[in-house]
């Protein structure tokens, strides 16, 4: 891991996590503990971590995000994302991380935890007996066996829900029109509408994402199409359920009861319905297993590490995320070097950049090489911190219209990856490489048109000129003398006695005055050092 200003990445953990997440982060980072929810600890803590760890209780909001100029990456240990202002962290250019799948296994046991209890009166029947009461007759219930369970939304958890109510012998229906038939009659399930699911279902569980559209999608009207003895359950978003039709529904008989983990405002303890016998009601227990915390710990530890040595991360909600293919991974430091390279050789404003990926690779999702094009292009640029999470926002701000073209034809190279781009002038500038060899070395192989092939060097000069015979012999006795050595030179020209490019890789940075000395003895069009030390 690479330090920073000569010291380690500091991770703050703004809550108690698991033993094994601190194992996890490993021995590279400076570690730091702090309480999140005291607003003064926090925001003297976070001003100079590199990365923060929290789960639900600590807000980072804008004022937190603007108190942590070195903030990379802020971390959430668990699912939900409301304590964090991911537009303000994206502004900035900070990561947001969260472990999306950490508490799925959890979730849907919870879900069967809930269908069981209300089927059985297992809360209301303890209850009774502890307080003295033998109801046998009271608490009467139901099988599961050959009872029609419909699942609302088919995703990672419904198709948990699905698999375990397999072994209750149940017939289940599901709605998700993001699903295909295949796939439901894989996972055993039966497609049908909304209202099908409604009217036929003896439980019915949501599992759908809060948006506007979903927020209370199971009210008055859902409520008139369900059985008067069918139960509905909820362990996935408060408000998906609108709470007062609910409690109306119950009151009124229209359906047979209610399990409910999640609520439009948490915490909640004094609901309406939360008085009636036929309900369950649980305090947003969806996540609350050692198996699921654990998980999540070292789901956004793994995730930090990544994020802090300068990679992509699956797992980020403010960047195009999804699991890189190992063919792509390679090309990301490549294309990010194409990108301050075609940066160095502009000469005016850029109006468009196409980020081009050919060959073998184009079969993949390559949307990450386009994120890692556009933080190389504007590194060299802005003062701000520069990172995948704000280099496509970085070009909004500036009106620069950005690109993605890929096709799989490549008849030179086995993949080549090219950044090309438009100026205010009207002129345009384009830089392409590949990755060669079992060492896949990083080669540029060609510069606004000129047909190349030299390694990518830490230092690189590009200078463009009138081909004649004795350029090459003046550039060398040039820089001799201002003791730069070269370590590699290629000539390309698109005619005899035209326009020539030289591109160069020497051992050292080259002085201003030593580049204005090449080109005024050359006449040269473009004398430009390309620094890629750092």
């Amino acid at each position: 891991m690479t330090e920073v200003n000569g010291r380690k990445p500091v991770v703050l953990l703004a809550e108690e996590l698991s033993p094994a997440t601190v194992d996890a982060l490993g021995p590279d980072f400076e570690i730091r503990q702090t309480d999140g929810a005291d607003r003064s600890q926090l925001l003297s803590a976070i001003a100079d971590a590199d990365a923060i760890l929290v789960r639900s209780a600590t807000q980072v909001d804008a004022e937190a995000i603007a108190a942590a100029p070195q903030l990379k990456v802020i971390a959430r240990a668990g699912v939900g994302l409301d304590n964090v202002d991911i537009k303000a962290a994206t502004q900035a250019g900070v990561m947001v991380v969260n472990a999306p799948t950490s508490n799925i296994v959890s979730a849907a046991e919870l879900t069967i935890g809930h269908i069981l209890s209300l089927a059985r009166h297992i809360p209301a029947a303890s209850a009774a007996l502890k307080n003295g009461e033998w109801k046998r007759s009271k608490y009467t219930g139901v099988e599961l066996f050959e009872k029609k369970v419909g699942i609302i939304g088919l995703g990672r958890i419904g198709a948990l829900i699905a698999a375990r109510l397999q072994a209750f012998e149940t017939k289940i229906l599901a709605y998700d029109p993001y699903v295909t038939s295949a796939r439901a009659a894989q996972l055993g399930v039966q497609l049908v509408s909304l209202d099908e699911l409604l009217e036929q279902s003896d439980f019915i569980s949501i599992h759908m994402p809060k948006t506007p559209e979903t927020v209370g999608m199971i009210g008055a009207a859902a409520f008139e199409k369900m059985k008067n003895t069918a139960y509905i359950i909820n362990v996935a978003r408060g408000g998906l359920v609108d709470e007062a039709e609910l409690y109306t529904a119950l009151k009124e008989g229209r359906i047979a009861g209610a399990g409910i983990d999640v609520f439009v405002k948490e915490p909640s303890t004094d609901l309406p319905f939360f008085g009636l016998d036929n309900v369950v009601v649980t305090p947003h227990l969806g996540a609350s297993t050692d198996e699921a915390q654990e998980k999540a710990g070292i789901s956004v530890a793994k995730s930090v590490r990544l994020a802090l040595a300068g990679e992509l991360v699956p797992d980020a909600v403010n960047v195009a995320g999804g699991v890189i293919a190992s063919d792509v991974r390679p090309g990301i430091p490549l294309i990010e070097k194409l990108g301050r390279v075609f940066t160095a050789l502009t000469h005016d404003s850029v109006t468009q950049i196409d980020v081009e990926v050919a060959g073998e690779i184009a079969v993949h999702d390559v949307k990450a090489l386009e994120l890692a094009a556009l933080k190389g292009v504007f590194k060299d640029i802005v003062s701000e911190q520069v990172s995948y999470v704000n280099a496509p926002v970085l070009a909004e701000q500036r009106g620069v219209n950005t690109r993605l073209i890929t096709t799989t034809e490549s008849p030179d190279y086995r993949n080549v990856l090219t950044i090309r781009g438009a100026l205010s002038d009207g002129t345009q500038v384009s830089v392409a490489g590949t990755l060669t060899g079992p060492k896949q070395i990083q080669k540029l192989v060609s510069v606004n048109g000129y047909d190349i092939e030299i390694p990518i060097s830490e230092h690189l000069l590009v200078i463009s000129y009138q081909d004649r015979p004795g350029v090459v012999g003046t550039l060398g006795r040039i820089l001799g003398e201002n003791g730069v050595n070269i370590a590699g030179m290629q000539v390309a020209r698109n005619a005899e006695g035209g326009q020539a490019l030289s591109l160069l890789t020497v051992d050292s940075s080259v002085p201003q005055d030593v580049l204005d000395s090449v080109k005024d003895s050359i006449g040269a069009s473009m004398a430009r050092e390309v620094d890629l030390a750092d």
